[in-house]
């Protein structure tokens, strides 16, 4: 997904906003091709058009850009009005917009691409993981915790933790889908992602059903 500009742009003149965003997207196609240690800050300030220092000035560090590429890689999910609670709607169309999001979202070449690199980089740079998981992750899955908490006190589900839920939600949706595209085994059809999202939301719900 790309960035979405009021969250990832921030401060600053037209000019610099445009080399930001420049700079964030070369991040966001080489990240994921080449890892983490093999994105050099002066290739991406080649594929962004604009000098080395530009790079600097605007990330300070390759860590910082490489985190800001997970916040904006999760930032359209994050602002769009997907996690807005309409208490009269069935629970069950809510949650099938959060799962068809998120799970476009996680198979996209881009998410996964950054998937191995940091598998790949996790032993030897274990900060960058956590970062990782805290910038984007964790977010998402805050987002969605709040969006149930907002259900349970409208009485459309009974859960004690929602936190430990959303992390529920997000695990059943990547299932075997997700490991089969890091391994290389395939895509899912149309169909057979739909039907995965179906029966995932409906297993969420008989768990948390209000009694």
């Amino acid at each position: 997904m790309n960035a979405a500009p009021e969250r990832c742009s921030g401060p600053g003149r037209p000019k610099d906003l445009e080399k930001r965003a420049a700079i964030l997207e070369a991040a966001k196609r080489l990240f994921p091709q080449h890892g983490f240690e093999g994105t050099s800050m002066d290739a991406v300030a080649a594929e962004a058009g604009v000098s080395k220092l530009t790079v600097y000035s605007h990330f300070g560090s390759k860590e910082a850009l490489f985190i800001e590429t997970i916040r904006c890689n999760c930032g359209d999910l994050l602002a769009w009005p997907l996690f807005e609670v309409d208490v009269k709607a069935p629970a069950h169309d809510q949650l099938m917009l959060v799962a068809r999001a998120f799970f476009d979202l996680m198979m996209s070449d881009s998410a996964l691409g950054m998937h191995r690199t940091l598998v790949a980089s996790s032993q030897q740079s274990p900060k960058l993981a956590k970062l990782f998981w805290e910038a984007g992750p964790l977010q998402v899955q805050a987002a969605l915790a709040r969006m149930l908490d907002k259900e349970v006190a409208a009485s459309q589900l009974q859960i004690t933790d929602t936190r430990r839920a959303a992390s529920q939600f997000f695990a059943l949706l990547k299932g075997e889908q997700h490991a089969r595209m890091l391994f290389g085994c395939g895509q899912p059809s149309p169909e057979e992602a739909e039907a995965h999202l179906q029966a995932t939301v409906d297993m969420f719900l008989r768990a948390y059903a209000p009694r």
